[in-house]
């Protein structure tokens, strides 16, 4: 189930192949006190934990094999 309270916030770099999820309304900087990657055939996912064990965004680089292209479509605004 998804809390509908979450302010989450996903931002796509075309460059890096990459989307961030964020799970916070910002990460501050040096706010990410653990990351925890997971590789997949197509892609590395890496999961930032803040210092009190809470999951505050996910990477997921190689973006363009791994979310749905309507989604990616709409992060680029076309």
């Amino acid at each position: 189930m998804i809390d509908a309270r979450l302010p989450v916030r996903i931002t796509l770099d075309d460059a890096a192949d990459a989307a961030y999820i964020y799970l916070v309304d910002e990460v501050a900087r040096g706010g990410v006190a653990r990351t925890v990657t997971l590789g997949y055939s197509d892609a590395m996912i890496n999961v930032d934990f803040d210092s009190s064990g809470r999951v505050i965004g996910v990477e997921i680089v190689g973006a363009d094999a791994t979310l749905p292209a309507q989604l990616l479509s709409r992060l680029r605004g076309s």
